[in-house]
């Protein structure tokens, strides 16, 4: 398999923008297309690339962000008073388009018993106008397959799905394995671009079913992977830790497989 370059910004940066459209992509699924005179120059290099949202607190008439010099943001962003401190998350450059300095950022809609859609950034992505302001801080990409990888197993629940969709854009073309993906609702399948050797299976979760629990159940009944392979298994952190844990137990070296809980249930939901 070709090399994988990744890169973690030593010193990220933060690039302001504004809301330029949004849509529902599907049932479970809102994206927020952005812009800004800065954005042309985010160093996207494919795969999962991911960032840091902030995001204008419902009560402001301006978006609050830290100053910050070099990689120590985190300490600058806790002394902003609470108040005032903008909605922080994580999340994963859906597209980008530089010569239009557009990013397409992809929301899962998580709803309460009541039907109300729940978590921070969600709740805004549904409300977002054209004009709002926010700001991305570049991280860099988590995924990180060794050059000498004989096959690559992904495994992710629909919080991973804009990671994973990346991914497979991005891959050699001749890479082969396989993609172990639940989303919500059989709407929220969508049309990927694949090398043709990896195998993909979709798993729809029952709505009674944990987050995470039908892509477990699926990797489980994995017998068997190469141990020259490599293995990225993302989403509730359940899903995320246990795969890991059946990987390794298959024979795939830990350093061959990169996990992320992306978050966890008993907090309820994703940020």
């Amino acid at each position: 398999m070709a090399k994988i370059h990744r890169l973690t910004p030593q010193q990220p940066r933060m690039f302001c923008a504004y809301v330029l459209r949004t849509e529902r992509v599907s049932p479970s699924m809102h994206r927020v297309t952005v812009t800004g005179p800065e954005l042309g120059d985010f160093p996207w290099q494919g795969y999962d690339h991911w960032f840091r949202l902030f995001l204008q607190l419902p009560h402001q008439h301006s978006l609050r962000l830290p100053e910050f010099t070099g990689a120590r943001w985190w300490q600058p962003y806790l002394a902003i008073p609470e108040t005032e401190r903008p909605h922080c998350a994580n999340y994963t450059v859906a597209g980008f388009r530089p010569g239009a300095a557009e990013m397409d950022i992809d929301f899962v809609v998580h709803r309460g018993p009541d039907g109300e859609v729940e978590g921070g950034a969600a709740i805004w992505a549904c409300r977002a106008r054209r004009g709002d302001a926010l700001a991305v801080l570049d991280q860099g990409v988590l995924f990180d397959c060794p050059p000498d990888a004989s096959e690559v197993v992904i495994v992710a629940d629909e919080t991973g799905l804009p990671a994973t969709t990346g991914i497979l854009r991005s891959l050699p073309r001749g890479s082969v394995g396989r993609l172990i993906q639940e989303v919500p609702t059989a709407g929220d399948r969508r049309a990927l671009d694949v090398p043709p050797g990896i195998a993909v299976t979709w798993v729809v979760r029952d709505n009674a079913s944990v987050a995470g629990s039908a892509a477990l159940a699926e990797l489980l009944r994995l017998t068997s992977v190469d141990a020259a392979g490599y293995a990225f298994v993302v989403g509730e952190s359940t899903l995320a830790a246990e795969g890991r844990r059946h990987l390794h137990r298959l024979g795939l070296p830990k350093e061959r497989i990169t996990f992320s809980g992306f978050w966890r249930h008993e907090t309820s939901q994703a940020a």
